[in-house]
């Protein structure tokens, strides 16, 4: 378990929040039902490179909750005021958003989180799936009901688990609530230990899930970052409304070879891992191809060491032979699918 301290909180309301979001995501927001959510990603309007990643939630037909990371905070409310004043010159009507400062994320990961998490709660959470929330209240030891909590069936670690967004105002029904919820769920110390960002960064690595300002930035757009996923089919066609960047991302999308970079898996041999910054060689001619983002040896895997890379086209295809620099030494790699780990998300 973790407290999520590398998320900002955020809610959008009013008329024109889904139109909006679908103005800087290229995702189906619009096909989201109530306590829903989807991962998608803020988008630039004149390149389509990725502004942050984010997962978005509609709690309502105008109504929507989105976390994003909090090293962009800066940036994302930078870029969130700015395309928000240019959609209201268009658009007027009516959008509110906010930035939850004043409430907490805390995350419970893995394969016991439902049965940890079911002790304090009547609500049924096995009818609770993978991308689903919704509104429970907590029993804690002392017998005491916490307020309503918006608990998702999400995470970033490829795990099933739980994201809990609590209160950390000073009321008298929220006082030191996070605190409270966190000690609950940690008296049983056989099932649940406190896990920081290192646990978290292996386990998302395995999943194959990226890591913003490592494996995907402002430089590069979603088909580059193999995240073509988030553009979903129906924000493709002509007759759907225009996403930043739809020229560039759809035109990737439809002739792949256009692309300069691709975002890849790789296997490497044993010895020293290859960290951020690792550079990657053709393993003929030794020319520079590649760069690693990501990497560590993999605990599940029994310590094999994994890496995630953006690399020139033509070298992204499974099975393909590669160097790694290490240090002084060269190391062979290959190219492999995503995820490394299977994902073990609820899906009921």
């Amino acid at each position: 378990m973790r407290k999520v301290i590398i998320g900002v909180q955020n809610t959008l309301h009013g008329p024109g929040a889904e139109a909006f979001l679908m103005q800087i995501t290229p995702t189906s927001v619009n096909e989201l039902s109530n306590y829903t959510s989807t991962l998608s990603v803020l988008l630039d309007p004149e390149t389509g490179g990725i502004v942050d990643d984010t997962v978005i939630t509609r709690l309502g037909s105008d109504s929507f909750y989105f976390v994003t990371n909090a090293g962009c905070r800066d940036g994302d409310a930078k870029f969130l005021k700015a395309e928000l004043k240019k959609f209201s010159e268009r658009d007027d009507r009516g959008l509110n958003w906010e930035t939850l400062d004043d409430y907490g994320l805390i995350a419970l990961q893995g394969p016991k989180a439902a049965e940890v998490l079911q002790r304090f709660t009547d609500s049924d959470l096995g009818t609770l799936t993978f991308g689903q929330c919704r509104s429970i209240s907590l029993t804690l030891p002392n017998g005491t009901q916490t307020p309503e909590l918006l608990v998702s069936r999400t995470g970033y670690t490829g795990e099933d688990g739980f994201e809990i967004s609590i209160p950390v105002d000073n009321t008298p029904e929220t006082a030191d609530l996070p605190t409270k919820v966190t000690k609950a769920l940690l008296q049983d110390t056989d099932t649940v230990r406190l896990a920081g960002l290192a646990a978290r960064d292996s386990l998302r690595l395995e999943a194959g899930m990226c890591l913003y300002g490592h494996d995907i930035s402002l430089l590069t757009t979603p088909p580059e970052a193999s995240l073509t996923w988030v553009v979903s089919k129906a924000r493709r066609s002509e007759s759907s409304p225009s996403f930043n960047g739809a020229s560039r991302i759809l035109s990737q999308i439809s002739s792949p070879k256009t692309m300069g970079r691709r975002r890849i898996g790789l296997d490497i041999e044993k010895g020293p891992p290859a960290r951020e910054g690792a550079e990657i060689i053709d393993s003929e001619t030794e020319k520079a191809v590649g760069v690693v983002t990501s990497g560590l040896p993999s605990p599940t895997l029994g310590g094999k060491n994994i890496a995630m890379a953006l690399v020139d086209n033509g070298y992204h295809k499974k099975g393909t032979k590669l160097k790694v620099k290490i240090r002084k030494n060269v190391k062979d790699a290959e190219v492999v699918k995503l995820p490394f780990v299977e994902n073990k998300f609820y899906r009921g």
